[in-house]
């Protein structure tokens, strides 16, 4: 439990950090699952990449004159 409380904080500073660079913070989330949540596990799956789909790619890779591969 203590380190689920740990790993929460860090999440969420690394979305604030995100969010400075200009990078959408809702590209990271955290999920709390047991082994025995396979099925929950796949639907996450689904949705964070429909998630990141929408937002599309990111701006990082964003050279201007060049095109991501």
């Amino acid at each position: 439990m203590e380190g689920n409380l740990k790993t929460r904080k860090k999440v969420e500073a690394v979305k604030r950090i995100l969010a400075e660079a200009g990078v959408e913070p809702e590209r990271v989330e955290m999920y709390n699952l047991s082994s025995a949540m396979g099925p929950r596990f796949a639907e996450i799956a689904s949705e964070m990449t429909e998630r990141i789909r929408a937002l599309g790619p990111t701006p990082v890779l964003r050279i201007p004159g060049k095109h991501a591969a």
